[in-house]
Order: C-alpha cells, then structure tokens, then sequence
C-alpha cells in the first residue's frame, strides 16, 4: 500500500462503516473484504449467490472468516426493496412484478441497502459494466439534491502533493450547469477525503478572455454559476493548465485571481480533455491516478474498473467511506 492509501485506510478504520461488494462471485472481492475484516478497517459483506461466492473461495483457497455473506434471492428484506424500488421507478412505467424481480439483482439489492441505511458504502465494477454500475446506482439511491449529474474524479498522487481531476470518466459533453455541478462534488469531495481546502481551476484553452469561443464561454458561465450555488468554494476561470498550477504564470495571466496558480480542482470542460489529461499526468507525468470515484449521488455507490487490482478495491472502499 502507498503512503497515501495507507493513510485514507487509516482514516477509514476510525469511523467503522459497513461496505458491500455486489460483484462478489470474484476472488478479488472475497480478498478485498478479508483485508477489510482483518485490518478492522470496514465491516464487510457480500451480496449474491452464496454458493457461487462459496465456490470461489475455496477454488483460490481464500477465507470467508468474517464476511457477511447475504443471499439476494431469498433475503427477508426483498419484499420491503421491492416496494421501495416500485415507488422510484413506477412513474417510469416499472411493475411491482418488475420490481420484485429487479431487487434480486446483486447490484439493485446493494443500492437499496445503501439507500436504507443497512450499508454505508457500495464497491461494484469489478464485474459488472460502468452502464450497469450507473443504472442501478441511479435508481436505487438517485442523484444528491440540488445536483443535476452523475460524474467522477480522479485523485492524481505524488509523494509530495495531490490533485482532483474532474471529469474525467463519465460525461462526454457537459453543459455549463453541469460542468458546475461537477466543480461543486469534485471540490467537496476532495476535502472530505484529503482534509485539504479546495482551490477549483475551470479548465480551457482561454485564460481570463485571451480567447473568444462558445466553448469558452461554456467554462465562464459554470464558473459564474458555481459561485452563485456554492459561494463558499474558491473558485476562477476560465483559465488554461499553466495559469492553473505555476503562480507565476497564474499571476501574470490572471491577474487578482485568488485561485490561479494555485488549483488543486482541475475541472476539464469535457471528456477528451479530462480523459487524455489524467493518463497524460499518470503515464508521463508519475502520478498515482487513485480512482475513478463516481460522484453526485446521494450516496457513494463507486464503480471499478473491471481490472481493478485488490489494492484497488480496498483503496476505493477506504476513499468512499471518507465520502459516506
């Protein structure tokens, strides 16, 4: 473990939450949760078919020794998430039938857990698609209030210094209310987990009007629309990478600026940016690129990577208990 998932692992031991892998017919679930049991760090459990789960374990020779192991087809608790899930989705033409069978789905099962309160934090991914991720994430604890999108970020790590990059895995084409949504969760979410004060960048090709273009008036309104819903971030742009992050740049090009130079939000105004700019600063650049963590609903539902390693796993459980 690095320093700095050690250190989010530590964090997470103090507040003992309860965490569930829904993707758990997979070796590195059972691995995960037996860490998570053995470090104290979370209570653990398990939501699928028990036997599948129990075969996993013995084919990799692993321990199931305090894990919470909880049948999702012939749980006491269908009948409750299945009217729960009903009156979410009625309006969208769901059944109770539907619903019923809907709720035995690992991955719903999970989300209404999260949604009752029986769980703090859902871990999913490593099986299961983003699509499939998202849906059930979606329909079960929905989307924070006064949010208007599901998004993600990326904690971009060096031994000496951190970094929020934002969004660089969800969101192709976000809107300017969006984009600020995005800069709203992102900045907030990173002082939960970091303890650090956010200082949010809104990333562009322009710096304080050096450029004229309808993507770049895109960046100045969410910024203006940030400041309006959430005044007590420090927030500017638009501003490019450079302004963002060298001071003396910063305040040559944006002068008065209370963030430029400084950032430690990068808020990308799309997908390529924000896609390209995290593996550009991993690969190149040496930085552990911690996540990516989904964000703006309700309650921390995370979705892996299908090739998320074990380490993964933990690290992001740790992380979203810190957002729980």
């Amino acid at each position: 473990m690095s320093p700095f998932v050690q250190e989010m692992l530590n964090k997470a031991k103090a507040l003992n939450k309860k965490v569930v892998y829904p993707d758990a017919a997979d070796a590195r679930s059972i691995q995960a949760a037996s860490f998570l049991y053995k470090e104290g760090i979370a209570k653990p459990i398990l939501t699928g078919n028990p036997a599948e789960i129990e075969k996993v374990a013995i084919e990799n020779k692993l321990s199931l020794e305090g894990i919470e192991i909880i049948d999702t087809a012939n749980s006491p608790w269908l009948e409750e998430f299945a009217n729960l899930l009903y009156e979410k989705r009625k309006s969208k033409g769901l059944t109770i039938e539907q619903a019923r069978e809907t709720v035995k789905n690992p991955l719903y099962f999970a989300g209404l857990m999260l949604d009752t309160g029986k769980t703090d934090v859902v871990v999913g991914g490593n099986v299961s698609s983003t699509g499939d991720i998202l849906r059930a994430s979606i329909h079960t604890v929905g989307v924070a209030p006064g949010i208007s999108i599901v998004s993600s970020y990326f904690l971009m790590v060096w031994p000496d210094k951190i970094y929020c990059f934002a969004d660089c895995a969800v969101n192709p084409q976000p809107n300017a209310e969006q984009l600020a949504d995005i800069a709203i969760t992102s900045a907030r979410n990173f002082k939960s987990v970091t303890g650090i004060e956010p200082k949010i960048g809104m990333l562009s090709f322009s710096t304080n009007g050096s450029a004229e273009h309808d993507d770049v008036t895109k960046v100045r309104t969410a910024t203006q629309i940030v400041r309006q819903k959430a005044p007590d971030l420090a927030v500017d742009g638009e501003m490019q990478f450079d302004a963002a992050i060298v001071p003396s740049i910063g305040k040559r090009k944006f002068p008065g600026s209370e963030v430029a130079g400084n950032v430690n939000v990068m808020v990308f105004p799309d997908l390529d940016a924000g896609n390209i700019g995290y593996k550009i600063t991993q690969r190149l650049g040496g930085a552990d690129a911690v996540g990516p963590f989904v964000q703006g609903l309700a309650k921390p539902y995370c979705d892996l990577s299908r090739g998320a390693s074990v380490e993964d796993m933990i690290a992001v459980a740790a992380i979203n208990i810190l957002m729980a």
